[in-house]
């Protein structure tokens, strides 16, 4: 049980694939978006376009991470990514993180890459919790995770400053019984729908 696999994961609107090094590139204008900036890194972080092809050249070989792309379905254009990191084997349990970029945004794949990825960590990694941190001023964000099942744990008061304002930070997992009975919830609702 670990995440050597590398999974290609298919839904209705997109593909979830391993990174190449190719991917830098495209990767790198949609961690520049001032969106993605705000949400996602700390202000002293500092990236390089070859750093990032670096990094995305190796995403494939971690097997204690996932990281994989975001695509549109019907386009095949990179829009985001999702990643599964922090795993600790003894507790059955890891962190999720994911971003968009601007043409990912508001068309419901963001959506539905958290629920592709989330259940391949339960359905065939076989975790028992995942877990994140949202920033509480991310409300986009946060409606995606809960759609997912992941409920709120508790906050970080004040817990990063962030353009000269403090934010805090929202803890908030889903377990391996909370996503089996949501999944048999969605799927009882499509048959009757």
């Amino acid at each position: 049980m670990d995440f050597s696999v590398k999974p290609v994961l298919t839904g209705d609107k997109t593909v979830l694939r391993p990174f190449t090094t190719e991917d830098a590139d495209v990767m790198w204008e949609i961690i520049n978006d001032p969106e993605v900036v705000r949400f996602t890194f700390e202000p002293s972080t500092e990236l390089t376009l070859d750093r990032l092809r670096s990094w995305y050249g190796v995403r494939t070989a971690d097997p204690d991470r996932l990281d994989l792309a975001v695509t549109d379905r019907a386009t095949g254009e990179l829009v985001g990514e999702v990643v599964l990191y922090e795993w600790d084997p003894s507790a059955r349990s890891c962190t999720f993180r994911t971003l968009m970029g601007p043409r990912g945004r508001g068309r419901g794949l963001g959506s539905e890459a958290t629920r592709l990825v989330v259940g391949h960590a339960f359905e065939q990694v076989g975790l028992h919790r995942v877990q994140l941190e949202v920033y509480a001023d991310n409300p986009r964000a946060r409606r995606v995770y809960e759609k997912a099942g992941f409920v709120v744990e508790g906050v970080r008061r004040e817990a990063a400053l962030r353009g000269g304002e403090w934010v805090d930070d929202v803890l908030m997992a889903v377990l391996d019984h909370e996503w089996a009975e949501a999944r048999t919830r969605r799927e009882g609702a499509q048959v009757t729908g």
